[in-house]
């Protein structure tokens, strides 16, 4: 069984800590950027901004994102290799501070002519969880300090690249938005669960299949029991046809991409948000749903366990065993004291751990502290807890 995360509800504080010169090399994460590592990325350049000295940041977009960009001063975006290595090779890098937030950039470092700098590389979930080659690798050595959105996240890669296991390596959990002003919304009288992601075939290891399949036997128990999911993508057609030929007719709802405002409205009518993925590194739409005091249904396979605290913030199962899926989601459907302990307990987890300033708090003293110097190694791994990016989206280079 894995142990339980312990957050603590106290700020961190850095006591020892000093300005940087920081060079952020990040993926786009423009006002129309899309998705977990892109919304991630924006919370925590905010936070590196915050702190250092004179921030300079270099952007790698795709072929729709032009120079000009909302992602501060000292930004400079490139949509192609040839830009990026031109930039690189030219600029003039007085940071002694490298922050790269996608193990895909790594590859831009070579081009870049550095006195001497600190290099921190945070890992977000499936684009680490595979064995490092060539010049990837030559750069992973290079690295000074590991961090990763959860437990889980270090602990696959570290399967596939046991060489790095001494390196030093922190987990810093994210976190989201601010808590509500106002009280817990009720759920509207349909007894809905929500899946809210994108419907992409890289990514069809969310669940969505698995939570079709059961969705019969869920109505046995719950007769008015609604699946809405939220999302577009090139799995869609696949999902409406297995709805389909499930005859499940207009009890699983498509919503296909929404505004943010239908997407609040959506989280505040449903009874729970259901996701019991096999790969994420992390889970933000987990924390969407407990801001709003909603449970999450999680998997017993990956990071959600970290975010969710099965039973505190919800259930986790195994997404391959019908049987006790269509179980665990007939509970979070239900009106009663079981339902309202996890309304509260999701949402007092969210508001104690994992808001927007939480996780820039612990990203700062994580980078910030200087408790790691240059070169230095020290323990071996994290034994806390014994876990996507499109190219053509997030422009990370290939």
């Amino acid at each position: 069984m894995p142990r339980v995360v312990e957050l603590s509800n106290k700020a961190i504080v850095n006591e020892n800590s000093q300005t940087a010169k920081v060079l952020g090399l990040f993926p786009y994460f423009g006002p129309e950027a899309i998705g977990g590592v892109q919304a991630s990325a924006r919370i925590a350049w905010e936070a590196v901004t915050d702190y250092s000295d004179a921030p300079a940041l270099l952007v790698y977009a795709n072929e729709h994102h032009t120079d000009a960009s909302e992602n501060g001063n000292g930004t400079l975006v490139v949509n192609s290799k040839r830009k990026a290595v031109y930039r690189a090779l030219t600029g003039k890098w007085p940071q002694d501070l490298v922050f790269v937030w996608h193990l895909g950039l790594l590859r831009l470092l070579p081009f870049f002519r550095f006195s001497k700098v600190r290099l921190v590389v945070m890992l977000l979930g499936i684009e680490a969880w595979k064995k490092h080659t060539g010049l990837t690798r030559k750069q992973l050595e290079k690295v000074d300090l590991f961090l990763s959105i959860s437990d889980h996240t270090w602990r696959d890669f570290l399967q596939f690249n046991r060489r790095y296991e001494d390196k030093p390596h922190q987990t810093v959990l994210l976190g989201i938005g601010k808590p509500l002003q106002t009280v817990t919304p009720a759920p509207s009288a349909t007894p809905a669960a929500l899946m809210l992601s994108r419907l992409s075939k890289d990514e069809d290891y969310k669940g969505h299949r698995e939570v079709i399949r059961v969705w019969a036997c869920v109505m046995r128990s719950v007769p008015d029991a609604e699946l809405w999911i939220v999302g577009d993508g090139d799995l869609r057609k696949d999902l409406e046809e297995l709805v389909s030929q499930l005859n499940l007719g207009e009890r699983v709802r498509f919503w296909g991409r929404v505004s943010e405002d239908t997407k609040e409205k959506l989280l505040e009518d449903c009874r729970c948000l259901v996701m019991p993925s096999r790969a994420e590194g992390f889970g933000l739409v987990y924390l969407e749903a407990m801001r709003m005091g909603r449970p999450c249904l999680v998997s017993t396979v990956d990071a959600g366990r970290e975010v969710v605290n099965p039973p505190e913030a919800g259930l986790a199962v195994n997404p391959d065993n019908e049987v006790e899926l269509a179980d665990a989601i007939c509970r979070l459907l239900g009106d009663g004291p079981e339902w309202k302990r996890w309304s509260e307990e999701s949402r007092r987890r969210y508001e104690e751990n994992f808001t927007a300033k939480h996780f820039q708090e612990r990203l700062r003293a994580a980078l910030f502290s200087g408790s790691v110097p240059m070169g230095t190694q020290h323990q071996k791994g994290n034994d806390r807890l014994d876990a996507m990016v499109q190219p053509s989206q997030s422009g990370i280079p290939r």
